[in-house]
């Protein structure tokens, strides 16, 4: 069952170049550390203050492996530790969802 880490950012709008370039970071750390890299979606038009990054692993088992790589990852670390420094984030959702299969 592949299962898909869904996270929803609130930004701070006036910080959304910071914002992206920590996204940009996770697109060759998530990798590195296990995960697939579905994206990251910036604002373009309209709300100014959301952005989404989706990250899919095989299992739950999977997910948990990649966890525990990245919090040992320095680039993982700085990128966190970043985050919080510069306070771009101001609030982070994640739901984990799952794929519907067709019926067989």
């Amino acid at each position: 069952m592949t299962v898909a880490v869904f996270i929803r950012y609130q930004l701070d709008p006036f910080k959304r170049p910071a914002f992206e370039r920590y996204a940009r970071r996770w697109l060759t750390i998530i990798p590195a550390c296990g995960g697939q890299d579905v994206g990251y979606w910036m604002p373009h038009e309209g709300t100014n203050d959301i952005a989404f990054g989706v990250i899919s692993f095989a299992s739950l088992a999977d997910y948990e492996a990649y966890r525990a790589r990245l919090v040992s990852d320095p680039a993982g670390r700085e990128n966190f530790t970043e985050a919080e420094r510069e306070r771009f984030i101001l609030r982070e959702q994640r739901m984990f969802l799952r794929r519907v299969a067709p019926e067989s």
